[in-house]
C-alpha cells in the first residue's frame, strides 16, 4: 500500500468516526426540509418580531437586541443587508436583576426549552452571563438569547408572561 492510499484510509477512518458523512436518510430529509424552507422562514420572522417587540413593551425589559427593531444597535447595518430577520434574538434584563431571578424566569418556562438553536421549530431560551467579549457593552448576568419557533405565538407570550409573573420579575 502506498504512503498516499494509507493516508487516504487513516483520514477516511477519521471522518467516520467523527461523523463528517450525510447519510441518505438525513440528505432526504434536508433536501425535504429545502421545499417549505421559504416558508417557515417567514413564519420564523413573523413570530420573532412579534415577541420582541412584546419584550420590548415589559417593564422589566431594559432591551431587545433584534436587529430588525430599530432601535437595536447596527439596525442600520441590517437594513442596507437584509431583506428579512432571522428566529433569534436576545433579550437584556434592567440592572437590579440577578443572576437568580434570571434562571429562575429560564426555569419557569414550560412551552420554551434550553439550549442553543438557529432557526430550529422548537422555542429555545438560554441565560448567557458570560460572552467573554473585549469590545462592547457589559450585560452581565441579564442577558437571554431566544430562538422564536414555530408554536403558536399567543402561546408562547402566555408562557413569558407567566414565567415573569411567576418568578416575581413583572414590575
Amino acid at each position: 500500500m502506498t504512503a498516499t492510499a494509507k493516508n487516504f484510509r487513516t483520514i477516511e477512518t477519521l471522518g467516520w468516526d467523527l461523523g463528517h458523512a450525510v447519510s441518505p436518510d438525513d440528505a432526504w430529509l434536508g433536501s425535504r426540509g429545502l421545499r417549505t424552507m421559504g416558508v417557515r422562514l417567514a413564519q420564523h420572522e413573523q413570530s420573532a418580531l412579534r415577541i420582541a417587540n412584546w419584550l420590548k413593551q415589559r417593564p422589566e425589559v431594559g432591551r431587545v437586541l433584534h436587529p430588525a427593531l430599530p432601535d437595536c444597535p447596527g439596525h442600520e447595518f441590517w437594513q442596507r443587508d437584509f431583506t428579512g430577520s432571522s428566529s433569534v434574538f436576545s433579550v437584556v434584563f434592567k440592572d437590579g436583576i440577578d443572576e437568580a431571578a434570571i434562571l429562575g424566569f429560564i426555569d419557569a418556562l414550560a412551552l420554551f426549552k434550553i439550549g442553543y438553536s438557529w432557526g430550529g421549530v422548537t422555542s429555545l431560551a438560554v441565560p448567557l452571563f458570560d460572552l467573554g467579549r473585549a469590545h462592547g457593552p457589559s450585560y452581565e448576568h441579564r442577558l437571554v438569547r431566544f430562538n422564536i419557533g414555530l408554536e403558536d405565538t399567543g402561546d408562547l407570550i402566555h408562557d413569558l408572561d407567566q414565567a415573569l409573573q411567576r418568578t416575581g420579575l413583572a414590575r
